[in-house]
């Protein structure tokens, strides 16, 4: 691995982390699994909220939109939302 790619995980990992959350979602909903896929989904964008509410600001890269309230209150309020959606809306035939 070469020192750039070293840098560039070291300093964005947490976006990375989020981001395998999204591919599994995704990968869950293209197989068919959508209440899953979106489940899934919503414990990343929980994730993402933790992390920037966990992590100072120089290190947690990406993740850092605006200032730290506004960033953990709409990202917890996005994942209560899709969470909510994943748990009521019926699965019509599906997982």
């Amino acid at each position: 691995m070469s020192a750039f790619a070293r840098r560039l995980l070291s300093a964005q990992w947490p976006i990375l982390v989020v981001g395998l959350f999204l591919l599994a979602a995704f990968a869950l909903v293209a197989a068919g699994y959508w209440r899953r896929g979106a489940l899934v989904m919503a414990i990343g964008v929980a994730v993402a909220a933790g992390l920037r509410l966990s992590l100072p600001d120089d290190r947690v890269g990406l993740l850092a939109v605006r200032t730290r309230t506004v960033d953990v209150v709409t990202t917890a309020s996005v994942s209560a939302a899709m969470l909510y959606i994943a748990w009521t809306i019926d699965p019509l035939g599906t997982s």
